[in-house]
């Protein structure tokens, strides 16, 4: 091996000129005919000679390569090349030399994975470009090689082991010297060259500062650095192949610090396998520095085809022949895509487009990206911009095809969406016509089964109602239980404009006092949660049940079965809908607990339902119990609870109702009805318009005529024919077409909502009147007018009997009642019974039955000096007043006579008398009270229940039991304490009204600072009680100065 070693280069270049002279006599005898003795040379035997000759040489010659291939060698010291002249041998010693074969026995027992692990490990060996090439040599052989992406600072020092080709050449005066940077004439003269070889002259490196540029476009990133090296050309003529030793910098790499010489020297990327085309030369070294970002095989494509007789196409395919099998596919995709494109002109650089060939045959081989195509060209940015130009493929090869097939495939796609879409809304159309069906024909069968459930449920209540009806005496006299549901069955829109509509249903938790009479037990249903100091007062209050004292009257065992004799209930459900505002029989439909127990509450014994304002869920809580209502059917008391139905029923009870229509629900209705009883009463001041569904003065609006234009001048119209003729419609014509121009604008300008809290303005107002219906009636014509209100129990029987009767008191709406004095002094007894009695009987004729509120309106005429009473409402409903009243009455132990108008309370005061001596009974006294349902501070939250209480007591406020006056509240909630109920007895009216304003005045000043006053309406009521007083006392005078005048 030592032998071949020293003379390889003689061998190489021995074999070599043989295979030449072989080739070259075999070209020149093609051609040649010898003629010997009449017969032709055989030239085919000749050149199967040859032939055979010359393969025998190139198997010996392969043999030889594969030798010399094998071997490892170590590369020398890198010195100065100037102090020598020469290259040094490389005469490795065979110890050196490490034997790497396998040994045998590992082979013959090895298993499959361990054979494809070797022939994996020996293709890698094989493969120097390989990333794991230099781990495995170093695993294998402990020969650590360079890397080709680091700079390494000691490269001079150390010396190298690399496999591969390796070639020997002697030293031989060169003909020519070339660089990598030579100009494009010199690089095209070196294709002409029939061998170029390169032999590396290791030379310590100087280093130059390296400038880094960095662009970013269209996705590709290259960075570009000047690197510098040492490269050593040789040239001979008539050679056939170059060995190129070169770098190649990916394109996707971002500022790679550059290699340094030594590892330049070992690139394998640029060594050729074989021997067949060297030539062994011996080179002068010449160091060349050349830029790395100047392309060494640049060759350009004009119009997407190569010229092959190129000079630097020619150099670029001879210098990578070896690997030329991976470029050619690159080569031929990036021809096709310029020719697509019409590039003109392209300039490929052949170092980029050899490492993309190779990417592509490991990675991606089914198709490359145009962006990777296009990074292999020197004037990428240009031709990347002619290929995104639009339109610009349509102008290529193949052009008019692509833009048929594009305009087809469009076409195509607009039909297939078109299509897609059209069935896709049939298709929806189908699902939402499909799913409205079902959700139509599923609304009609649960419509069906809610009517005939109401339908159920409402022949059960009349069924109910007529056993009621029939047993109404008996049940009257035998111990029974009332289940109070304080319902307001307000519509929805109503209910969630209410604020804290729960505290207003329970402002008539006085119900609970009708345990007053002995024979009746009290199911109160509470719309919400009751704290535990509530549950205590009024424990406390039923305790005492009208007795004085105990030890007097009343036994412990008596006030222990009071508080028996009532229980108040919370549903459920009220946890469940804490915001929706639902009506307490809508709550108690939804909770089955509370109607359970109230079930067994019930169990065995005569009981009805006391409600509110009707709702249809009353019916279905009935059902569920098992018990009559005490009240209309749902239908009949929405229709005559309404401000229109009340005027009919009023009508049909023959009294006196304001001047007006109902039933209005058009603008021009309510421009000609107002204009024609403005026209017949042209004497009333003030016109007011109610809706039908509102309550409490909400739904009230009011216009003064005062402003109206042409009002003076139907006066003199009016004084002109005088009362009698005025009534003729043929005088009033003129004055009513006056009225029907100038209403409009007057009612626009001058219309004033009662309570701007709810609507704003007249517009607000107008609107809803019309949506829901109204009435328009004059407001009483005196400036002194007195409400009051009459609650009426229309017995199932078919009995009428008052209840209670107060004038009302008034805040800052004189259309809104927060309060009133029981009994009435406003009206005779006689005349306020004949007329509730009317109305009574006009109700029982139609199937009105329950709980009735009748407000009345009383004031002097002018022209007569007569009193009037108007009818001027009719709540079918368990009134705020009543309940106070239930009160009032518990705690005075009295009763109130409305045939005479009197509150009857038993005296305490008994006189001493001896054991045998029975007493005698107590007479009777009068007494008055203030009753306040709806006072309100907003300052009372910042109290609890019992410091108000010791508030009040400090400031003397309570109720004397013996005296049977003083003061008593009612709480309705232990959360916001924000509304309380207050009544004050006293042996005269003044008395009680006086009190009720200090009592008002004292807390007030007690909870409101001078800064936080508050918001209240406890300052209206003292103004309103000091009105009262006032005219209290005119009329006391005038009293006095009748009988003196008598």
């Amino acid at each position: 091996m030592s032998d071949t070693l020293k003379h390889e280069d003689k061998l190489g270049a021995v074999l070599f000129q043989v295979q030449k002279d072989l080739r070259q006599l075999k070209c020149s005898l093609e051609n040649i005919t010898i003629n010997e003795r009449g017969k032709s040379l055989d030239i085919q035997a000749l050149d199967a000679a040859i032939g055979k000759t010359e393969s025998s040489i190139r198997k010996h010659a392969e043999d030889y390569l594969k030798t010399v291939t094998k071997q490892l060698l170590v590369l020398p010291r890198i010195e100065d090349l100037q102090q020598k002249k020469q290259i040094p041998k490389w005469k490795p010693a065979l110890e050196t030399i490490p034997d790497v074969r396998p040994p045998r026995e590992d082979l013959q027992g090895t298993s499959t994975g361990k054979k494809h692990k070797s022939a994996l490990t020996t293709h890698l060996l094989c493969n120097p470009a390989h990333p794991n090439n230099r781990a495995i040599m170093h695993q294998q052989f402990g020969i650590p090689l360079p890397d080709f992406h680091k700079r390494s600072t000691n490269a001079a020092k150390h010396h190298r082991i690399i496999s591969g080709p390796v070639v020997s050449l002697p030293t031989i005066e060169p003909k020519g010297r070339h660089s990598l940077a030579m100009p494009e004439e010199d690089m095209r003269t070196m294709a002409d060259r029939s061998l170029l070889h390169m032999s590396i002259q290791h030379k310590a490196a100087s280093l130059h500062p390296r400038e880094d540029s960095y662009s970013s476009k269209t996705g590709l990133i290259g960075s570009k650095s000047r690197r510098y090296k040492q490269l050593k050309w040789e040239t001979e003529p008539g050679s056939t192949c170059e060995k190129i030793a070169r770098e190649c910098t990916p394109l996707w790499t971002t500022k790679t610090p550059p290699p340094s010489t030594t590892s330049k020297s070992v690139d394998h990327r640029g060594m050729m396998q074989g021997i067949n085309d060297l030539i062994p030369k011996s080179p002068e070294n010449v160091p060349v520095q050349v830029p790395v970002n100047i392309s060494k095989y640049p060759f350009t494509i004009i119009k997407g085809r190569i010229n092959p007789m190129a000079t630097d196409f020619c150099h670029f395919k001879q210098s990578f022949s070896l690997c030329w099998s991976s470029v050619v596919d690159a080569l031929e995709a990036l021809e096709k895509l310029l020719r697509d494109f019409a590039v003109p002109l392209a300039k490929v650089s052949g170092e980029r487009l050899v490492e993309f060939g190779h990417g592509w045959d490991s990675g991606w081989r089914k198709a490359p990206p145009v962006i990777g195509l296009l990074s292999v060209l020197e004037n990428w940015e240009e031709v990347l911009g002619l290929v995104s130009r639009p339109g610009q493929r349509y102008k290529g090869e193949g052009g008019i095809d692509a833009a048929a097939i594009h305009i087809q495939s469009c076409w195509r796609r607009y039909l297939a969406q078109t299509a897609y879409l059209r069935h896709c809304q049939r298709k929806w159309a189908a699902g939402t016509i499909a799913i409205s069906w079902l959700m139509h024909t599923q609304m009609l069968r649960v419509r069906k089964a809610l009517q005939a459930r109401r339908f159920r449920q409402l022949e059960n209540y009349r069924s109910r109602a007529q056993h009621l009806a029939a047993n109404w005496k008996h049940i009257q006299s035998s111990k029974r239980t009332i289940i109070h549901i304080p319902s307001l069955g307000y519509s929805q829109s109503q209910r969630m404009n209410l604020r804290g509509f729960d505290i207003l249903q329970n402002i008539q938790i006085s119900r609970v006092c009708d345990i007053r009479d002995e024979n009746v037990e009290v199911i109160y249903v509470c719309p919400r949660h009751l704290g535990e100091d509530i549950l205590h007062y009024y424990t406390s209050l039923l305790k005492c049940d009208g007795a004085t004292d105990e030890d007097d009257t009343g036994t412990p065992q008596a006030s222990s079965s009071s508080v028996r004799r009532f229980i108040i209930l919370t549903p459920e459900a009220v946890d469940y809908f804490p915001t929706h505002n639902m009506c307490l029989s809508t709550l108690l439909k939804y909770s089955p607990r509370t109607l359970k127990r109230i079930r067994n509450l019930i169990q065995g014994k005569q009981a009805y339902i006391v409600g509110g304002v009707a709702h249809e869920d009353d019916l279905a809580v009935a059902d569920e119990l098992g018990v009559p209502i005490l009240a209309p059917e749902p239908a009949i008391a929405q229709l005559y609870s309404s401000k229109s139905g009340g005027r009919r029923i009023f009508a049909g009870a023959e009294v006196d109702v304001p001047p007006g229509q109902g039933d209005i629900y058009s603008l021009n209705q309510l421009h000609e009805t107002l204009a024609r009883i403005m026209t017949q009463n042209i004497d009333v001041q003030r016109w007011l318009f109610k809706m039908d569904s509102e309550h409490d003065g909400r739904g009230t609006a009011y216009c003064d005529i005062c402003y109206l234009s042409c009002y003076n001048w139907a006066l003199q119209e009016y004084h002109r024919y005088g009362p009698e003729l005025w009534n003729t419609e043929w005088i009033q014509e003129s004055v009513l077409l006056r009225y029907l121009d100038e209403i409009p604008e007057w009612l626009a300008r001058y219309g004033h909502p009662a309570k701007t809290s709810c609507y704003p303005n007249w517009a607000c107002f107008l609107k809803t009147f019309l949506r829901q219906g109204g009435v328009v009636e004059a407001y009483p014509p005196s400036d002194s007018v007195t409400c009051l209100t009459v609650d009426l129990l229309l017995e199932p029987g078919g009995e009428v009997t008052m209840l209670s009767c107060g004038d009302q008191l008034h805040s800052s709406c004189q259309l809104e009642a927060i309060g009133s004095t029981v009994p009435q002094t406003s009206v005779h007894p006689e005349t306020l019974q004949s007329i509730c009695m009317r109305v009574g009987q006009a109700c029982l004729q139609r199937l009105i039955v329950g709980y009735v509120s009748v407000d009345l309106a009383t004031f002097l005429n002018r022209n007569t000096m007569e009193q009037k009473v108007w009818a001027i409402d009719l709540d079918l409903t368990y009134s705020d007043q009543l309940a106070m009243t239930q009160l009032l009455l518990m705690m005075t132990g009295g009763t109130l006579n409305c045939h005479t108008g009197c509150l009857e309370v038993p005296t305490p005061i008994r006189e001493k008398c001896c054991e045998h001596q029975i007493a005698a009974k107590p007479p009777l006294v009068n007494r008055y009270a203030v009753i306040g349902s709806h006072l309100f501070h907003s300052n009372l939250s910042m109290l609890y229940h019992n410091v108000f209480f010791m508030v009040c007591k400090a400031h003397g406020i309570g109720f004397n039991m013996k005296r049977k006056q003083g003061t008593i509240f009612a709480v309705y909630d232990s959360s916001e304490r924000r509304t309380i109920g207050m009544i004050t007895v006293s042996e005269d009216l003044q008395g009680a009204l006086v009190t009720f304003a200090r009592n008002l005045s004292d807390i007030h000043q007690e909870i409101s600072p001078s800064k936080m006053q508050g918001e209240t309406n406890f300052k209206e009521l003292i103004k309103e009680i000091e009105d009262v007083l006032q005219m209290t006392v005119q009329n006391k005078m005038r009293a006095v100065e009748g009988k003196l005048a008598a």
